[in-house]
């Protein structure tokens, strides 16, 4: 899963001090200009890893938890590389999911099923299903380069007591599963703090809250949980992070389907 996307589904959506922002004549142009300058406020951790709890709910309240490892290595002038490695509960060790996230073609995503000994390629067309039975999709966990959206900056608001602003994006990936997200970014720290998704037929699918924001480097936020809730299902998944560690010397080549197939 990958750590960029996940603290940040919507991190392209943030706005303050932006010399562009301030000149932008139409809500699109800003919208734009708001997404460029917070891609850029998050450039240079080069990788990082971190652990994560998924704690899955159905509509009965019935719960069950995995426990994933994540790594991540920036990609600078195309999407980042991520892989997540399951390690509780038994049925589902060592699993492994590998992501190469672009800004323009297609993501690239396997998935590794130690009961199988394979790997399975996910096709460019099924982004929209569920990743290891959450509610967060194959597309939510590739991360969320500027080109992969158009978008609109559609007004301030409060939220929680923190000054938000309103943005709404669009994908341009025409197999998304989403016609558009809308998210509350807090405008001192430029981080998302909610994110509404709409489906296909534009009706609400799903919201994405964060909360347990911590700095790391002096530059980077995450987020110690998120919760995303299905609202056509009543299902929910919370994941809950911890022990990040950036700058750690991973290299590409710790990101490949062989890889994969020996991740521990």
């Amino acid at each position: 899963m990958n750590i960029k996307l996940i603290r940040m589904t919507f991190a392209a959506a943030a706005i303050g001090c932006l010399p562009f922002a301030l000149f932008a004549e139409t809500a699109e142009e800003k919208g734009l200009a708001i997404a460029v300058e917070a891609d850029k406020r998050d450039e240079g951790f080069g990788d990082s890893t971190a652990n994560m709890i998924m704690e899955l709910k159905n509509k009965q309240g019935d719960t069950s938890t995995r426990y994933i490892r994540i790594k991540t290595l920036e990609v600078i002038g195309d999407g980042d590389k991520s892989m997540s490695i399951f390690d509780e509960p038994a049925d589902v060790k060592g699993t492994a999911f590998l992501t190469f996230s672009h800004a323009v073609k297609p993501d690239e995503q396997w998935l590794y099923l130690p009961a199988l000994k394979r790997v399975k390629r996910i096709n460019s067309k099924n982004k929209s299903g569920p990743f290891m039975g959450s509610e967060f999709a194959y597309e939510d966990i590739a991360s969320q380069e500027v080109e992969k959206y158009t978008y609109k900056y559609l007004r301030d608001e409060t939220l929680n007591g923190i000054d938000c602003f309103v943005i709404e994006r669009y994908p341009a990936y025409k197999h998304s599963g989403y016609t558009r997200q809308v998210g509350w970014i807090n405008k001192e720290e430029y981080r998302p703090e909610k994110i509404v998704f709409y489906d296909r037929k534009n009706t609400l699918l799903k919201t994405l809250t964060y909360d347990g924001y911590q700095q790391y480097l002096d530059k980077y936020w995450r987020s110690d949980q998120m919760f995303m809730e299905n609202h056509q299902t009543g299902k929910s998944t919370k994941l809950s992070w911890s022990d990040y560690q950036f700058k750690t010397g991973l290299k590409d080549r710790d990101f490949n389907k062989n890889s994969l197939k020996r991740a521990k």
